[in-house]
């Protein structure tokens, strides 16, 4: 163990906001579902479903700020800003072609695109109102994340935490004039939280963009950004492409997961929402750590220092357990705050809520330590294709097909598909534990 208290302060210093910052966007999930849950349960199971795009989204743009983080703090740690900022600009351009994708995707078919995730009518014509408003705040979202990656990388981590709250503050306010036609604004329904969206992505862009043409450390100008350096390129490609893919078909699984859910009827699919927007608030602590991890095991890797590597992935590995075990005890708690939180939600919706959370107040104790493992420290430190092949295994060959096996072969209850969707988050503990004690994934990415 790390008896440095430098160690932990800089970890703290790290995790602290950026936790604040995942606790902040996720609050403003918690309030759109709770506000749409006022309108019942059709209008909550349209977001959801709509949302399975978002989540797919979010998941390319994950995969690009892990990508740009892998690289960008190895060069960090080595203090070569010039190659931080090239890496930068490569992560953006991908970044707004997808949201660019994206959008002319949902705006030209918009029922075929939510169609794959529901067969229920009602939920369909719901998510179709929902996502042609939320189409448009895409590409806000994609570069707003991808420069507050930039930010963090360099190791500058308040501002994604003001950004958040602003979107927090913004987000809600809207909802409450647009949803429910407050202070004489129009009363737009689920409309009204499609366009709260959208406006608060557009705020969160432009405080960002402030932000970062003012940042002195990165120093980042609008040419890096759209200037290609071959160099660079190559590396990201050859180094970031794996972990792009890994976070892309993680959020194909979310996607599938969501398709499976959509299929189990209305009740169902509102249950899984609160029980995952209940569960994105409670484990904040954890991503915050995971995401600070990859900066300090980055940073430390391009500097050389291959035996503090190994003592700083030793000691993570005791502070996942404890956040884990932590984590499941908070998440088991929250069954019982849930009845008064969705009070407008239905008796049976409640209930099978409450069963969700107790599953998921199990499986985030090997949440906690598998994913910050393979992601925080053996993917930061050079192995970039080992959480790839480890996901498609676990994901396609188990987790899919038990759950639609239990689904649609044996017709289980929702909690027994719910258990298959989530059981990999135990059977990779072992594998993680196995790589990171092994060190070879320890490897220099950068160049000369």
């Amino acid at each position: 163990m790390v008896r440095e208290k430098a160690f932990y302060k800089n970890l703290a210093l790290l995790s602290l906001p950026i936790a604040a910052q995942n606790i902040l966007t996720f609050l403003v999930g918690l309030a759109d579902n709770i506000m749409v849950s006022r309108l019942g349960e059709t209008a909550v199971s349209g977001v959801y479903v709509a949302n399975q795009l978002m989540t797919l989204l979010q998941m390319l743009v994950t995969g690009l700020s892990a990508a740009l983080l892998v690289l960008a703090a190895q060069y960090w740690g080595k203090q070569d800003v010039t190659a931080v900022r090239s890496i930068v600009g490569i992560a953006f351009r991908f970044a707004l072609g997808a949201g660019i994708l994206l959008f002319a995707a949902v705006s030209l078919f918009p029922q075929r695109v939510i169609g794959l995730f529901t067969d229920d009518p009602a939920a369909l014509d719901a998510g179709v109102q929902y996502v042609r408003i939320l189409a448009f705040s895409f590409i806000p979202f994609c570069l707003t994340n991808l420069l507050l990656a930039a930010m963090r990388s360099v190791e500058t981590v308040r501002i994604g935490t003001a950004v958040a709250l602003l979107a927090l503050v913004t987000n809600v306010s809207l909802n409450w004039l647009l949803i429910f036609g407050k202070l004489g604004m129009p009363r737009l329904g689920l409309r009204g939280a499609a366009w709260a969206t959208l406006l608060s992505r557009l705020c969160e862009l432009a405080v960002t963009v402030v932000f970062t043409a003012r940042e002195k450390k990165l120093r980042l100008r609008f040419s890096d950004l759209f200037t290609p350096r071959s160099p660079y390129t190559r590396d990201f490609l050859r180094y970031g492409l794996p972990v792009i893919a890994g976070d892309l078909l993680w959020g194909l699984n979310m996607a599938t997961q969501g398709g499976i859910v959509g299929r189990l009827g209305t009740v169902s699919i509102s249950a899984v929402s609160i029980a995952n927007t209940v569960f994105s608030v409670v484990t904040v602590a954890l991503y915050g750590t995971r995401d600070a991890s990859s900066i300090v095991i980055g940073k430390t890797v391009g500097a050389g220092d291959v035996p503090r590597v190994k003592l700083y992935a030793r000691t993570l590995q005791v502070v996942y357990i404890g956040l884990g075990l932590c984590t499941g005890a908070l998440v088991f708690a929250s069954r019982f705050v849930v009845p008064f939180v969705y009070s407008g939600m239905g008796t049976e919706t409640i209930a099978l809520a409450r069963q969700l959370l107790s599953v998921l107040s199990v499986t985030v104790v090997g949440t906690a330590y598998q994913m910050s493992v393979l992601t925080g420290v053996v993917r930061a430190g050079g192995a970039t294709r080992f959480v790839l092949c480890n996901d498609m295994i676990f994901v396609w060959l188990v987790v899919i097909p038990s759950a639609m096996l239990a689904a649609f072969v044996f017709h289980a209850p929702t909690w027994i598909v719910f258990a298959c969707l989530k059981c990999d988050q135990i059977l990779k503990c072992a594998v993680a534990a196995v790589k990171v004690n092994r060190f070879r994934w320890i490897r220099s990415l950068t160049k000369e």
